[in-house]
């Protein structure tokens, strides 16, 4: 299918993710799903496959979250709807970092850190790297490992991060993942 919805999915949902994606999906010339945020995820994923068909350009942002709760959780039933449905064409995914208590974990192919630097370790909340190679611990990443999906970025909790990702600064953490999601994906290469 050729006109397939270019989507880039992000697990992360709460007040701050929302204006900063907001922010980043206007800046990078594309839509925000805003009413998919909540935390948790109030939407299906049939809900917001209309919300995303209805969006006037891509990329169209997508933002997924389970608030915490161990397995997979509403929010991630939304995101694997999403992501294995054949009138989208995910770009790719930012993996949120969190702190939970079970830790819950994802593969990842890089990690952006706080001050903006690619690195293959994952990352904290905070957006320092960890210890661990490919790997990003947090609450709405159960089931990515589990999708074909082109590219994981592992990020800091989106719209803080020590406030170097705020909405005040221009989220540039989150910016820089998707912008780098756009351009490894030919995105660009597309619209032209």
């Amino acid at each position: 299918m050729e006109n397939r919805r270019k989507v880039i999915l992000i697990t992360d949902g709460d007040e701050y993710a929302k204006r900063a994606v907001e922010m980043v999906a206007k800046e990078v010339g594309g839509r925000c799903i805003s009413t998919s945020f909540g935390n948790p995820s109030h939407h299906s994923g049939k809900e917001i496959l209309s919300l995303i068909k209805q969006a006037k350009n891509d990329p169209v942002l997508v933002m997924f979250d389970d608030s915490g709760f161990v397995g997979e959780g509403t929010g991630e039933r939304a995101l694997k709807y999403i992501a294995t449905h054949p009138d989208l064409e995910v770009l790719g995914v930012i993996a949120v970092a969190s702190r939970t208590r079970r830790e819950e974990w994802t593969k990842i192919d890089v990690s952006i850190d706080q001050d903006g630097e690619l690195t293959p370790y994952g990352v904290d909340k905070y957006g320092i790297p960890e210890m661990e190679l490919g790997r990003v611990n947090g609450d709405t990443v159960y089931v990515l490992d589990e999708l074909n999906l082109p590219l994981v970025v592992g990020i800091g909790d989106i719209g803080k991060m020590g406030k170097k990702d705020s909405y005040e600064k221009g989220a540039p953490i989150t910016r820089k993942a998707v912008e780098y999601i756009l351009e490894r994906s030919g995105f660009y290469e597309q619209q032209d």
